[in-house]
């Protein structure tokens, strides 16, 4: 049903009326709000205000500065608040349109922060594609994926401290690497940074320590979904990764886009699961849909540059998906916490430019991907900007998620 609204913000805006996303943002320090077309509604203003009233659970939850405590008030008030936001954005009479001029803020103006506190983040390896293009340039072609690939959702216990902000800088780092023909490595600046295009998952209710989430509850335990770009030294990466995976060249940094777009404002988008073949074990399976059609793009500005698109992509080519992240990650008892943080692993599809890292694109660094500008790359350099964007349209409204953008600053000497 189509849903006017006295902002005059069109269905296909990427912040419509079908999307209201959450998020935190500057006003007198760290503050909710929820985005809707230019603007930002105060959920702080609206909560000393007395606007929330007839919401069922302490709306003094918005006084905090991160979204955490809202979480955890649980998914019906979530739904609750969005309806109530719908509902007061649709009625030009509404207390909120009354108090317009103080609730709403100019959104590209504003400043963001990250917002959840992300006790825990873990990284996974879930698009077939990209693991098979990793496994044909490192390993045999023939044997692309490692044995264990189609049987489980691989992934690794990163570093939640480092999780930026969209439009943080990011500084080049420093490490070990290995160069090719030398017998002893070497410390310096990493040569081959690349950018890893992926989505996350934001825990939305806990489990108890022990306590498995089944794989068909799983999707209840989700708040919502943000775009993550998960920065990789690959040079540094390649020294360091046997025995126990990946650590310097990943935890450095990792940048999100401001807004999470929740589980509600996504339902419309759900599309056909890829065929897991061969079938997955008992606690795995799952029927229905559960993959999101999310289209996905990234970009490259030189320093003073032009703006090039590199990589058209989809969410809808993971493998695993998010519901079977998460039972994998807790069948063994480990217990999630509200803002934990679920990265999907680089999205690949299955042409070239969908490819989600530089280091495909480039195909290890031997292709020279051409910007529009004539520059070229195999692998980001000092000044470049990468910028990715995701949003899910059909012929009725879109659901956007905003940028996720980071520029790159020169290592520290």
């Amino acid at each position: 049903m189509k849903m006017k609204n006295w902002l005059n913000v069109d269905d296909h805006h990427n912040f419509s009326m079908y999307n209201l996303p959450f998020g935190m943002f500057h006003r007198n320090g760290p503050t909710p709000g929820v985005a809707i077309g230019d603007y930002i509604i105060d959920l702080r203003f609206c909560a000393e205000k007395s606007l929330l009233s007839s919401l069922s659970f302490d709306t003094n939850v918005f006084s905090q500065p991160v979204l955490n405590d809202f979480i955890a008030t649980g998914k019906s008030n979530w739904s609750a608040l969005r309806k109530w936001l719908q509902e007061q954005l649709s009625d030009a009479n509404s207390a909120l349109a009354q108090n317009q001029n103080e609730a709403l803020v100019d959104r590209p103006k504003a400043k963001f922060y990250v917002p959840v506190h992300i006790g825990d983040y873990t990284d996974f390896y879930s698009s077939i594609e990209h693991a098979t293009n990793v496994g044909k340039m490192f390993r045999d072609p023939e044997n692309a994926l490692l044995p264990n690939w189609r049987h489980l959702p691989v992934g690794y216990h990163g570093r939640a401290s480092s999780i930026v902000i969209s439009g943080t800088d990011v500084r080049r780092p420093n490490g070990q690497t290995k160069p090719p023909g030398s017998d002893a490595p070497v410390f310096g600046p990493s040569k081959r940074l690349d950018y890893e295009l992926e989505m996350a998952f934001i825990v939305g209710s806990e489990n108890k320590l022990g306590e498995p989430i089944p794989v068909d509850k799983a999707e209840e335990h989700i708040f919502g979904m943000v775009v993550f770009n998960d920065w990789s030294a690959r040079d540094i990466q390649t020294w360091e990764y046997v025995p126990l995976g990946p650590f310097l060249a990943k935890n450095f940094a990792s940048t999100i886009s401001p807004w999470i777009v929740t589980m509600e404002a996504l339902e419309p988008f759900r599309t056909g699961s890829v065929e897991q073949n061969p079938p997955v074990l008992p606690y795995l399976q799952q029927t229905g849909n559960h993959n999101f059609d999310i289209q996905l793009e990234v970009s490259l500005t030189p320093e003073g540059g032009e703006e090039s698109s590199i990589c058209h992509s989809n969410f809808k080519y993971m493998y695993w998906s998010m519901a079977q992240q998460l039972a994998h990650h807790t069948v063994n008892g480990c217990n999630v916490r509200i803002g934990d943080m679920m990265a999907s692993g680089t999205i690949s599809g299955p042409d070239n430019g969908s490819f989600g890292s530089m280091l495909e694109l480039s195909w290890g660094g031997k292709n020279q991907i051409v910007l529009k500008d004539g520059q070229s790359r195999t692998f980001i350099e000092d000044g470049d900007t990468i910028t990715m964007k995701a949003a899910c349209k059909n012929e009725n409204f879109t659901v956007g998620f905003g940028e996720c953008s980071g520029k790159i600053l020169p290592a520290l000497r």
